[in-house]
């Protein structure tokens, strides 16, 4: 071990000592709190709450970088004291800001065997007995794999954009992710206006057609293509002309990544060999989605996400999602929350397919 983490090993056990004489409290913990995979708006109020919750409570959270790497690293948020500790004065400011402050990444050593155990070494080490993991489904695999060596109590919350994790309505960054397509499909149509075309615009969901979904319906797009249900170029061409025919000069088309046909360039080749009457543009919006100011929406959930997993870790909670149902607090075994993708509810079809009908 390096001299820098005997210092913040050293540290860390200074403040738990001095914590724990302070409150006098038997109940004292040490929580570790981290961002993995990709960056989802709202992660940072979601870390902010579990220091607010925490700290209310008399606990103590450690803020580790880069997710799994660096907690195989011992990449410590460190304070303006130059502790190791996560502290309500420095993360106060974060919840309205995108990114992850914390930093994310995903780690190809902690896939293994080898790096789950040296994981679990590093955080028996350094006292932590509570992680609360944001992030997605291989966040939650990872957290999974973890039990087998660590006997600390785990708790997630689902930060990923995508939201296809079964136990919540929603997940941390989807409502912005959202919020950001639709800003920039409402520009998209002014210049499709302008010049009489047909734009494909590309967003995330490598697996899942949420965003695309709600993204058509809210921007009234005529046209959407997702992995849930069967892209038929044809009948899409056939509404195009349908739509050329009332008078209509421009078109969106909302195109998922994941879509089985193939993503915008794909699935705009098959719209000129059936001879779509439009002429045809794309934009792939990609990673634009994944950044900016959080809305409310996420802001809330994150914060309510946040304090929960502090609260069911203080119940004895552990190996369990928070999440949402009607906007009630619900815990779901991790397992189960990436055992398969969550499908779009049938309502949310049936009114893209109402809506589209040209």
């Amino acid at each position: 071990m390096s001299n820098g983490s005997d210092r913040v090993t050293v540290a860390l056990s200074e403040l738990a000592a001095t914590e724990s004489g302070n409150r006098g409290r038997g109940a004292y913990m040490r929580i570790g709190v981290f961002c993995s995979g990709g960056d989802a708006p709202g992660m940072n109020s979601c870390v902010t709450a579990v220091v607010r919750a925490a700290n209310g409570l008399g606990h103590q959270v450690v803020g580790i970088k880069r997710g799994y790497q660096g907690l195989l690293e011992e990449d410590f948020f460190i304070n303006s004291q130059g502790q190791p500790v996560l502290t309500l004065r420095r993360a106060s400011s974060w919840s309205h800001v995108g990114g992850a402050f914390l930093r994310s990444s995903r780690s190809d050593e902690f896939r293994t065997a080898e790096g789950q155990q040296k994981a679990a070494e590093i955080l028996n080490r350094h006292q932590i007995e509570g992680l609360i993991a944001i992030g997605g489904d291989g966040t939650f695999q990872g957290a999974v794999a973890l039990t087998q060596y660590w006997d600390g109590k785990i708790v997630g919350c689902p930060g990923t954009i995508d939201n296809d994790l079964l136990g919540t309505d929603y997940t941390i960054g989807f409502s912005t992710a959202v919020q950001t397509a639709v800003d920039a499909v409402d520009k998209i149509r002014d210049t499709a206006s302008s010049h009489d075309r047909m734009f494909l615009v590309e967003v995330m969901g490598r697996h899942s057609g949420y965003i695309a979904a709600y993204t058509a319906i809210a921007t009234g797009a005529d046209a959407v293509a997702i992995p849930e249900t069967e892209t038929r170029s044809k009948r899409i061409v056939q509404q195009m002309r349908n739509l050329q025919e009332q008078g209509k000069n421009s078109t969106i088309l909302i195109v998922a990544e994941g879509d089985e046909r193939g993503g915008a360039a794909e699935l705009i080749e098959q719209l000129e060999n059936e001879n779509c009457p439009y002429s045809m543009r794309t934009v792939v919006l990609g990673h634009l989605q994944r950044g900016g100011t959080p809305t409310p929406e996420d802001r809330r959930r994150a914060t309510q996400m946040g304090s929960a997993a502090v609260h069911a870790m203080m119940d004895g909670k552990s190996g369990v999602m928070i999440g949402t149902r009607d906007d009630q607090i619900v815990l779901t075994p991790l397992p189960e929350t990436f055992a398969r993708h969550r499908q779009i509810p049938p309502s949310v079809l049936e009114l893209i397919e109402e809506m589209m009908v040209s």
